[in-house]
């Protein structure tokens, strides 16, 4: 399960629930088996400089190679500047999680 996280000043107004779930679309149409992607978003007050940093972390698989990451990549990046209207410092990072990572849903 793919994670997404933006942390943003919160001068910079788009909308955020649009913006994580056009992120799971990417990635589904990249990806087919990659599930739900978890997102959150985190406006901060006290910054300096308008900007947004988005960070997307999925696991490493045998086909999300080089190739793979810098077409879904080039792809997140293009549908998520489509929702900035504004002028702003853009940072966008595409990471795998290590062998020892656990992510399942926990029943309760």
């Amino acid at each position: 399960m793919p994670h997404a996280e933006l942390k943003y000043s919160s001068d910079l107004e788009f909308d955020a629930k649009a913006v994580l779930a056009d992120i799971e679309a990417v990635i589904q149409e990249h990806d087919g088996g990659a599930g739900a992607c978890k997102g959150r978003a985190y406006p901060v007050e006290c910054f300096h400089h308008t900007h947004i940093n988005i960070s997307i972390a999925l696991l490493t698989k045998a086909h999300r190679d080089q190739a793979f990451s810098a077409a879904l990549l080039a792809a997140l990046e293009s549908c998520i500047k489509a929702h900035l209207k504004q002028p702003c410092e853009f940072s966008l990072g595409l990471s795998y999680s290590s062998p020892f990572y656990v992510t399942h849903f926990h029943p309760g």
